[in-house]
């Protein structure tokens, strides 16, 4: 097995193969970014992107299709079983057909029709979040380096899976205060169960997205609040002292922030919260079975009675008519 083109792209292909959640366009945007990143790739990075790449073509849309079209069109190393893919070049031919040519050949012009219409962009907003997919999403994230992590943020944009609802305004602007007043006088515990409490993330989650070293989830954190870009800057600088240090850190960490989509940090939302669920069922599969549940249940049935209020205690005496 050749190792992976990104660390994280294994969990994605699973997720493309679940019944009701169509990433395939995800999946081919993610991978042609990271391909066109490097100037040069190895045999098997090249094997395994044209292995791809070529099943992802077929499965997509037209302006997906005509969107990677355009990135590897302006790649020199983009492979040539991938140009002929795309009609870049002609199937019995090396050299590749120029661009200026090749542009108006098949018009452009029609990919606008292909766009969702606001029918089918509701009914894929809709698509809830399984707590197997929130959980390999947030596994995906939090094990990523800082380009990769920009790049799943700007395709979660484009995903079909169900964002978290925007969280109220008047608590959003609270939290705001509150957090900014944390961090500057340096107070990491309530500043993290503000964070959670703001969002309705559990403390693990919510201290895992405050100890992120790289700030990227913070980042996201803020922008699912609709905080200020001058706030969330103050934040890096009073909060994070390791990154308030560097320039090229908050330069980059602000940039990424002003760019950073709400359905985005939404849809992470979203993925942080249900990735819970996955942890909770994990963790008492191997001890709920049926047997256990239904003695549980009839016990609760059998107890329950003795603790009704208003009725006697036991050791009580008197009359069975008195209602005192």
């Amino acid at each position: 097995m050749t190792k992976s083109l990104f660390p994280g792209f294994d969990g994605l292909m699973t997720l493309s193969r679940r019944e009701g959640v169509d990433v395939r366009p995800t999946l081919l945007r993610v991978l042609t970014d990271l391909y066109v990143q490097t100037s040069t790739h190895s045999d098997d990075e090249q094997r395994q992107f044209v292995e791809l790449a070529t099943r992802l073509i077929d499965q997509v849309d037209d302006a997906t299709r005509a969107a990677v079209k355009a990135r590897l069109a302006v790649y020199p190393q983009t492979p040539v079983p991938i140009l002929q893919k795309l009609g870049l070049v002609a199937s019995q031919e090396g050299p590749r057909i120029p661009l200026a040519r090749e542009i108006p050949a098949p018009p452009v012009a029609p990919a606008p029709a292909r766009v969702p219409t606001e029918a089918e962009q509701r009914m894929a907003a809709n698509m809830a979040m399984q707590p197997k997919e929130a959980a390999e999403i947030h596994d995906m994230f939090f094990r990523a380096d800082a380009s990769e992590r920009t790049l799943i943020l700007h395709n979660l944009a484009q995903t079909p899976l169900k964002a978290a609802p925007r969280i109220p305004t008047v608590r959003a602007k609270r939290a705001i205060q509150i957090l900014e007043m944390a961090a500057i006088a340096g107070d990491i515990e309530n500043f993290t169960f503000e964070l959670g409490d703001s969002l309705i993330l559990p403390s693990r989650v919510a201290a895992q997205i405050v100890d992120d070293a790289g700030g990227e989830a913070l980042a996201v954190a803020a922008r699912a609040l609709d905080m200020p870009s001058p706030v969330f800057q103050r934040i890096l600088l009073f909060f994070k002292p390791e990154i308030g240090t560097s320039v090229n850190a908050v330069y980059r960490l602000s940039r990424l922030y002003d760019r950073l989509a709400e359905r985005s940090a939404l849809v992470m939302l979203a993925a942080w919260r249900g990735s819970t669920l996955a942890v909770t069922r994990a963790k008492y599969q191997s001890a709920l079975h049926d047997g256990e549940r239904q003695r549980a249940r009839a016990g609760a049935s059998q107890t329950r009675p003795g603790v009704q209020p208003g009725s006697s205690p036991a050791v009580r005496t008197g009359t069975g008519s008195s209602d005192r």
